[in-house]
């Protein structure tokens, strides 16, 4: 897609889209491409933070991103600090009640939707808000986990994040803060003093340290979760990146995979990607309005 242009047309709910397909191509045409190609079937969700944005949950590189300051938690300082992981705890008892909160959106809906139609193959999220199945999506693989589950450091146990939410209470009587920002992980930007008064708690069985089971900056994702995205990727029909601007290799490379097996990729997100180079069609449009028309135009199922 070297030199192509960029040209304006209606999105689903007539606002302003961008298409990078040709100097020719309009937006309405780069459309009728996505709908096809859907229509094939074998479609694989690749899934980022710009899908969850419409819920109010900010991301990490787009428009909200570049609102706040980047500050995240590595795994190194988390396992090598307790004075890290109390910062780390004290934000996330906090944010993470606004990820809670969160409802699925109207792009949520239409994947999950896709996927009863038999379109949609499997669905691969890099978000760990777990909203593709609250919106009804199934076998969805969460690539960087879940903010919803705890995880045991020393024992491997895996409690639910509701659970640990009241032991937290439990342990901080009246502690309260008011967070000025939330980012995507559930993490809240909080004062120093409120986060030196802040208790943390063990793991009742072993007593080691707890971890969200998600995958932080600087900590692998497991082989086998890896492998898996690989394999379903390789059996698309269509790879289709729904809201990721594919920076970090973590999911920029199943693009790479599909480009390498001639698999075709197509990108719906806001702002450039890194795996423009590899997609048959890029659109620069809103992604709950852009897949609801996707919807329609596929018609009744």
């Amino acid at each position: 897609m070297t030199g192509a242009a960029k040209r304006g047309g209606l999105s689903a709910d007539g606002q302003g889209g961008t298409v990078l397909l040709g100097a020719d191509a309009t937006f309405d045409t780069a459309f009728a491409m996505l709908v096809d190609l859907v229509a094939d079937g074998d479609v694989v969700v690749l899934s980022g933070a710009g899908l969850s944005t419409e819920s109010g949950i900010p991301d990490y590189r787009g428009e909200t991103g570049r609102r706040r300051p980047a500050d995240p938690m590595t795994y190194q300082t988390f396992v090598g600090s307790e004075a890290a992981r109390r910062r780390y705890w004290a934000r996330s008892h906090l944010g993470w009640r606004h990820v809670a909160r969160a409802a699925p959106n109207s792009g949520h809906r239409a994947v999950a939707e896709l996927q009863r139609r038999g379109v949609v193959a499997g669905i691969i999220t890099q978000n760990v808000d777990g909203l593709h199945q609250a919106a009804g999506a199934r076998d969805v693989i969460e690539l960087h986990g879940s903010l919803d589950r705890v995880l045991c450091l020393g024992c491997g146990r895996r409690t639910s994040r509701e659970t640990l939410d009241e032991r937290l209470h439990a342990a901080n009587p009246g502690w309260e803060a008011e967070a000025t920002v939330i980012n995507p992980d559930g993490d809240a930007a909080l004062d120093d003093d409120r986060i030196d008064s802040f208790t943390t708690v063990p793991c009742l069985d072993c007593g080691g340290v707890l971890k969200p089971d998600v995958i932080f900056f600087g900590e692998n994702v497991p082989r086998p979760r890896v492998d898996d995205c690989y394999a379903l990727t390789e059996r698309a029909g269509t790879l289709l990146v729904l809201g990721s601007s594919l920076t970090v290799m973590s999911g920029y490379r199943f693009v790479r995979r599909a480009a390498e097996r001639s698999i075709p990729v197509a990108i719906v997100n806001h702002g450039p990607t890194r795996g423009d180079a590899e997609a048959l069609l890029t659109l620069d449009a809103p992604l709950g309005a852009t897949l609801t028309a996707l919807l329609r135009e596929l018609g009744p199922h």
